[in-house]
Parts: C-alpha cells; structure tokens; sequence
C-alpha cells in the first residue's frame, strides 16, 4: 500500500495478483491408467492357488484329505511289517494290529500339526488330560453304562450273569490284557473320528453338522464286524454322537476315551457278552441271553438290544445336566 499525505491508500501495483501460470510450460502427464490395466486379470496359476488355499492356509477339505491319504500309506506300510508277526498267537496278533492302527491316526495328525502350525492338543487329546480326571470320570460312566444295560435286561429275565470260568493269575493276567486292549481300540476310533477329523470339518461345516456326519460313518464302520446288525450300527452311531457331546462339553476327548474303554471291557472281559457280534477268548463269566433278538441283541450282544437306546437317553440327559458349559475350542 502506498500513502498521498491525506491518508488516503491505494493498492499497489506489485501487489496483485500474479498471471495465471503458462500452461503450456507444464509438462503432459499420461492419463492414470484404467482398473484393466492396473491390475491384470489372475492367471490360471492364481486359480489353481486359490483352489488349494484359502484366507486360513490349505482349504478344509483337502486338509481332511492329506490326513486320510497319509493314514492310510502308513497303515500300510506299518500293517506290512506287522505281518511279519503272524504266528505269535491271535490274541497277540490283535494286539499289534490295533497297535499299528492307533499310528496310522496318531502319526498322519503329528505332521498335519506342522503344516498347520497347531499345537497336537487342539485335536483332542492335550497331554495335561492324559489319565487326568475326565479320563477317570469317563471310565465310571463307561462301566455304569453298560452295567446298567445288562442289569435292566437281567431284571427283564432276558440276561444271566452266570458263574466265573478263570481263577487265579489268569483273572489278572486278562483283566490287564483286555483294558490295555480295549484302550488302543478307544484311541484309535475316538481320534480318527472325534480327534483331528472333527477339529478339521467342525472349521468348514461347524461342529454338530460334522459329528451327524462322522457319528453315521463311526456306525458304518461296524458293518464290517461279522454278526454285526443294523441296530447294532444305529446304536455306534447314537453312542459316537454321546461321545461327540462330551467332547463338546469337556473341551477334550479323555472322557470318551475313557468311557469307550470301560464299556468294551465291560462286555467283553467283566460280564462276558458279544461286543459287535464278537465274542473272545478270556473273559471271565459265562453268562447269557434269554429272549427275543430285539430284547437281547442275539449274537450282536447287548449293543443289538432297543434298551440300549433307552440307556443312552439317560446318559445324554444326565451328562447334559451336569456339564453345561460348553469347552471345545475346535
């Protein structure tokens, strides 16, 4: 601003504003490039990619698959080398056959847990449960279980306990035998379809869709028992999905493990009764069944029998009220 002595101002003149810039000193900027161009469309590779592995790593389904496809080449290969062993007795040749199918379930899960980078106890078995409390717990309901069953059919006048057929050691010696048995036998199934095979379809199909699935294929898999029926097979399915519950509500497996041990004991060592149609050597009584089929469960045993569907109400209501809270983080 500029004065004229009578206090009057005027904008001067190098003030103003400056000119508008030359445009045509600016350098030209290519346009920005179209969406088409910035991102190019994805390449067969990338599809193939995205088949196999989702936002959470390798998608669900073929996790399940690797586990299965790697439990079954090693089942083999150790099945192979325990063939070698034939002719150091049945009972023997049982034992390592079961022993041999518990590896073929653990060992798959072992290698899936590093590929996954997942603790192993997140499939069920954390080893702060092993022959903890819920182990013990469930080998007491597992017991009352099925002397609860066959105490209904022999107050039905359909069962009879009979009278004891070993003495000395030999009570002992197939006592032990038949419980380390019937753990591998309880590890094995309960791990292959309530371990690493329900966390794994439980993260794609939620949890209850996928123990209907695996409980119908846990019930199938009886079929293959000689005597086995199709109660007898509905009735593993309704036991499998008890076992499913008390996973859901313990947060592990020990439970039904331990019951699953117990009750196979109890039919086939402690009261001496077919277990799926089979019935061994070395139990202690000889009892047996008075009645129709249906009542009885005939040569399938006492998993043949409807009261056992009656059994399993009471266990499932029973365990449902004293173990409300739901625990599996699967």
């Amino acid at each position: 601003m500029s004065g004229d002595g009578s206090g009057n101002y005027s904008m001067d003149d190098s003030l103003e504003s400056p000119p508008p810039p030359d445009q045509d000193s600016e350098p030209l900027r290519p346009p920005p490039a179209s969406p088409v161009e910035a991102y190019p469309p994805p390449s067969f590779a990338d599809h193939m990619y995205t088949v196999f592995v989702g936002p959470g790593g390798l998608r669900v389904g073929w996790r399940f698959l690797l586990y299965l496809c790697i439990g079954f080449a090693t089942f083999s290969i150790l099945g192979g080398l325990a063939n070698q062993l034939h002719g150091i007795g049945s009972l023997r040749e049982m034992f390592v056959d079961k022993a041999v199918f518990v590896l073929a379930v653990m060992l798959p899960a072992v290698a899936m847990a590093r590929i996954e980078r997942c603790r192993f106890g997140a499939y069920g078995l954390p080893r702060h449960g092993l022959l903890g409390r819920n182990f013990w717990i469930g080998t007491l309901w597992g017991l009352g279980g099925i002397t609860l069953l066959l105490l209904i059919l022999y107050f039905a006048h359909a069962f009879d306990f009979g009278y004891p057929v070993l003495q000395g050691q030999r009570i002992v010696k197939f006592a032990v035998f038949w419980g380390a048995f019937f753990m591998l036998v309880a590890l094995s199934e309960e791990f292959l379809f309530r371990g690493y095979t329900l966390f794994t379809l439980t993260q794609g199909i939620g949890f209850w869709p996928s123990a209907v699935v695996l409980s119908i294929a846990f019930g199938a898999i009886h079929l293959q028992n000689n005597g086995e029926a199709w109660i007898g097979v509905v009735a593993a399915g309704a036991i499998g999905f008890f076992f499913c519950l008390t996973l859901r509500r313990t947060g592990d497996l020990w439970f039904a493990l331990g019951f699953h041990a117990a009750w196979d004991w109890g039919e086939t060592y402690l009261y001496s009764v077919p277990d799926s149609g089979m019935v061994s050597p070395g139990h202690l009584l000889h009892s047996s069944f008075h009645g129709p089929t249906w009542l009885t469960g005939g040569d399938v045993g006492p998993e043949g029998s409807v009261l056992l569907f009656v059994v399993m109400a009471v266990l499932w209501i029973t365990f449902d009220r004293l173990y409300p809270e739901v625990k599996y983080k699967g």
